[in-house]
């Protein structure tokens, strides 16, 4: 069938053809970086409903890479106390929001 010549169902041939709103939605998604940054902005929302409002207001997401969420923490207090003793227990928190364990670790630094 040449291209975009019509079959005798009335479809067209693969070049020219008509694709899935889906499959070309995916596809700008995944070309455009875009597909990415929704996917994050799932475990930025994880983060921030493991922590509650207060401290999400304080320690931000900022960044999700290779399994790595970092967060920027408003104060040297904040900055210590996750870091030492809460930190883990909000990273399993959110993980368990997320259904399995997309975030390995949490690198907390101090806003600048």
């Amino acid at each position: 069938m040449a291209d975009g010549a019509r079959d005798k169902n009335g479809r067209r041939g693969e070049r020219g053809g008509v694709s899935s709103f889906q499959n070309v939605l995916g596809q700008y998604l995944r070309q455009s970086g875009l597909e990415q940054q929704f996917s994050n902005a799932r475990v930025y929302k994880a983060w921030r409903d493991a922590v509650g409002a207060t401290l999400a207001a304080r320690a931000q997401p900022v960044r999700f890479e290779n399994g790595v969420l970092e967060v920027a923490v408003k104060s040297a207090a904040h900055l210590q106390e996750l870091s030492t003793f809460t930190g883990e227990g909000y990273r399993k928190a959110a993980n368990r929001k997320l259904g399995g364990e997309r975030i390995r670790g949490i690198e907390f630094r101090l806003e600048r």
